[in-house]
């Protein structure tokens, strides 16, 4: 007989989520797993004693951990969907009919507790994985990557300049243009707001301006056929939004507001170690000694002493190569393309301190010098004697009068790093940087809401980064608990089978034997 089912609720109810909510439900296991208490001592000191009771540090830092394992980036969704899952309900210690709190409690929340109280959360889980075995420690990868900041690029406005702007750039640059979109407030300082580039900085921007005008590059219009179109700087520009927020583009990609998101994961298991927000306007170099000294300084709290450090070829620098061998790193680093240690035909003698050219002419040490940028270099330059009727001047020199070297102060470090990246251990390392620290971070910007940031400053930045750290190690540590029962029943029923094919097989051998026996007593 066909069923029909009639609208009718009842007046009470008697619900009860723990008798709802599956025993092998993710959010109950982690609920088992994850005790937060330490959080409330950590918090209390930020709370006064008298007053309306605020939301409770354990169900807030729950919440967010919430939304980025569900990849929601925005407080009111996230509102929203916790309160349609009775799992995360029960996570959270809220019945079904309890009001959860209103979003911008979580955003007031979020800027009272200091970065300090993050750093506590994401130690007490990389502990709860090492514990687990999911950490070797010896072995670190290393990468960075852009994260959207929570501003636009129409609201870009022009740096104050210290002084007349014509003695920094000529009057074709529109110092005084205003912003597409006027920011309803502005919250920089005056040392984001004001120009400090020097004039060859300046000059610079300017010529890449003229040259969009005349020839605009349409990946970086904000439309295609935009006259308001202008090159983007920060020398030039800042954000009244975010001003920690930097302008900042890839090949091939549109300009962004976005910070730069450092991380080193270890190769074990691809456990996150240590993550950390910076500006954007500094390249990946800059970065690496701060990344390296985080993660060290953690792991050796822990009881791990790093050994290697695995990097791309943006993280290279002579002063980094130095300071991990001080540090008693081994750098597995590849030299980027404007390494200057030496000339392809050019042979170093080391006994006269010069270099050979391909003609058997020395050029020897001048001066050490540094360049605009000041990197220093030691200079060899040949006399005007050798190169003057040289057969090879054309190709080496050109219209020069002298053949002229310059060699980093940094050649050695670089030298053994190379070895080190050229030998099979290192083409090793290299393969095994790619295919840990690559995934991880297009996994939390995939799946765990870092495609952008929704808060506004670096340390807020900051936060949430080690948010997405923390939900994408809880994730893996439930995941490896679960690989790791799983593999010990396996285990189980294999050594079973075993001594159930061991007794069967002496079982039958010993009924063979008797009945041997038996056929020759007869």
């Amino acid at each position: 007989m066909q069923g029909n089912k009639f609208d009718s609720q009842k007046l009470f109810y008697q619900f009860s989520l723990a008798r709802h909510v599956p025993e092998g439900n993710f959010y109950r296991r982690l609920k088992t797993a994850l005790d937060l208490s330490f959080l409330r001592k950590k918090a209390a000191p930020l709370y006064g004693t008298c007053g309306q009771e605020s939301i409770d540090t354990v169900v807030f830092f729950k919440m967010i951990l919430v939304g980025y394992l569900e990849n929601i980036p925005s407080d009111r969704k996230l509102i929203e969907f916790c309160s349609m899952r009775m799992d995360v309900l029960f996570f959270l210690n809220y019945d079904i009919d309890e009001s959860l709190p209103w979003h911008s409690t979580i955003s007031r929340t979020r800027q009272l507790f200091g970065k300090e109280l993050f750093e506590e959360l994401f130690n007490k889980v990389l502990e709860m994985c090492i514990n687990k075995g999911m950490v070797a420690g010896h072995t670190q990868a290393v990468d960075a990557a852009f994260v959207k900041a929570n501003a636009s690029l129409d609201s870009l406005e022009v740096k104050k300049a210290p002084c007349d702007p014509k003695n920094y750039i000529d009057s074709s640059f529109k110092i005084n243009e205003e912003p597409i979109r006027k920011a309803k407030k502005n919250h920089s300082d005056p040392d984001q707001n004001t120009m400090t580039a020097q004039k060859h900085e300046l000059d610079e921007v300017q010529r890449r301006q003229t040259k969009w005008t005349d020839n605009p590059d349409t990946t970086h219009r904000m439309g295609s056929h935009d006259p308001r179109a202008r090159y983007l700087s920060n020398l030039t520009h800042y954000s009244p939004v975010d001003p920690d927020a930097r302008i900042a583009v890839k090949p091939g990609k549109p300009r962004n507001l976005v910070y730069t998101s450092n991380m080193s994961v270890d190769t074990a298991n691809h456990v996150i170690t240590n993550i950390q927000a910076d500006f954007a306007d500094k390249k990946d170099s800059r970065n690496l000694l701060s990344i390296v000294e985080n993660t060290c300084k953690r792991l050796d709290k822990l009881g791990f002493k790093v050994e290697n450090i695995l990097a791309d070829a943006g993280f290279p620098s002579g002063e980094n190569f130095k300071k991990l061998e001080e540090m008693d790193l081994q750098a597995f680093i590849p030299e980027h393309g404007k390494y200057e240690g030496g000339r392809k035909g050019f042979t170093y003698v080391p006994e006269s301190d010069t270099w050979k050219c391909p003609n058997n002419k020395h050029l020897p040490f001048k001066k050490v010098k540094p360049d605009a940028k000041g990197n220093f270099f030691r200079h060899y330059r040949s006399s005007r004697k050798d190169c003057k009727d040289c057969p090879l001047k054309a190709q080496c020199i050109g219209a020069q009068h002298e053949c002229q070297l310059r060699i980093t102060i940094y050649k050695d470090y670089y030298d053994r790093a190379i070895r080190r990246m050229n030998s099979s251990y290192g083409k090793r390392m290299k393969y095994l940087r790619q295919s840990t620290v690559e995934p991880v971070f297009g996994s939390l910007i995939n799946y765990y809401a870092m495609r952008k940031v929704n808060t506004r400053g670096i340390v807020s930045a900051h936060k949430s980064m080690l948010m997405a750290a923390i939900a994408y190690n809880l994730r893996k540590y439930m995941k490896f608990n679960l690989k790791k029962i799983n593999l010990m029943a396996a285990t189980a029923k294999a050594a079973m089978n075993i001594i159930e094919d061991t007794f069967t097989f002496y079982f039958l051998l010993v009924f063979k034997i008797l009945r041997l026996q038996k056929s020759i007593l007869n």
